[in-house]
């Protein structure tokens, strides 16, 4: 458990010397936007063809991804249903929210709790592909297609073409050609790309935290669609993956652990990334992903507690 929380510690960390920084004026609030497109043009697809080139492709067919996969369309489809169809919020809208309640923060997080609590970092690897090949494509899709919620037509040949120019997009495919040729490219090629990965998370966190040292009214909020978002991703979420894992797959102990642990990781810090560069709902994901970082903690504990 205290592998947990040392996980949280070091995330919350980061974000607040983003604040930090921001309240003493050593940068603007306005630089928030430079730091995520930094993070989203450039760290995070190398972070993204680094993981990717090196995943072993036979672990993603496993449990874990069976009830991750269920547990995530089970809350994106109350989320759909509840936004798009009773409030009426634009597809934008929509995908942002449907982001913060599933998308997972697998990365950071989610290697260092599968590697010191579960013993097997490399049991998060399937997440972290889908989420890579399918959830974010997707995604990109529908906000390519619906850029600031403008609602415009768009062919679907354009809309199936975007993906491809989006660098995360392509960075994760690049990776999967790697992976899936067995090619091990020469250090001189992936220490500058690790080099460049290594600074996603933590320009990711900063521009995150830096965004709360602005002082809007509007920096951090409960309105329902955050509410909902929240309490689908670190309660509904875990739930499910809890039932399918013990009831319709009949597993035990820690291979019941794992997918229920790792489906009650808190929102990726990537979806308010994500945001920022889309323009869509952006208080809508940073209150998300900050509320669902916070109450993680403890359901996360509680479920090693009772399942360890």
């Amino acid at each position: 458990m205290s592998a947990v929380v040392g996980a949280f510690v070091a995330l919350v960390s980061v974000a607040v010397l983003g604040y930090v920084v921001g309240l003493l004026g050593v940068l603007r609030a306005q630089d928030e936007l430079v730091l995520s497109r930094l993070a989203f043009y450039v760290a995070t697809p190398a972070l993204l063809f680094a993981t990717v080139a090196r995943a072993d492709l036979h672990s993603i067919f496993s449990a874990v991804l069976v009830t991750n996969v269920i547990s995530l369309f089970v809350v994106q489809v109350v989320f759909v249903v509840v936004a798009a169809l009773i409030w009426r919020r634009t597809r934008s809208q929509t995908t942002i929210g449907v982001l913060a309640s599933s998308y997972v923060n697998a990365g950071n997080l989610g290697v260092p709790v599968a590697a010191y609590v579960l013993g097997d970092g490399a049991l998060v690897a399937p997440i972290v592909l889908f989420q890579l090949l399918v959830m974010a494509p997707v995604a990109f899709a529908v906000l390519d297609g619906d850029r600031q919620g403008s609602g415009r037509r768009v062919s679907l040949r354009t809309v199936l073409a975007r993906p491809l120019r989006n660098p995360l997009t392509v960075a994760s495919l690049l990776g999967l050609l790697v992976a899936s040729l067995d090619v091990q490219l020469p250090s001189v090629v992936m220490r500058p790309i690790d080099l460049l990965a290594a600074a996603a998370v933590p320009v990711g966190l900063i521009a995150y935290g830096l965004s709360l040292s602005g002082g809007t009214r509007d920096s951090i909020t409960l309105r329902r669609d955050v509410v909902l978002a929240v309490l689908l991703k670190t309660a509904l979420q875990p739930v499910i993956a809890y039932v399918v894992a013990r009831w319709v797959l009949d597993l035990h102990g820690t291979a019941l652990l794992a997918p229920t642990l790792l489906a009650a990781l808190p929102s990726a810090q990537n979806v308010y990334v994500y945001a920022v560069h889309y323009r869509a709902s952006r208080t809508l994901a940073r209150s998300a992903v900050l509320l669902s970082t916070l109450l993680s903690i403890p359901v996360m504990t509680a479920i090693t507690g009772l399942l360890a």
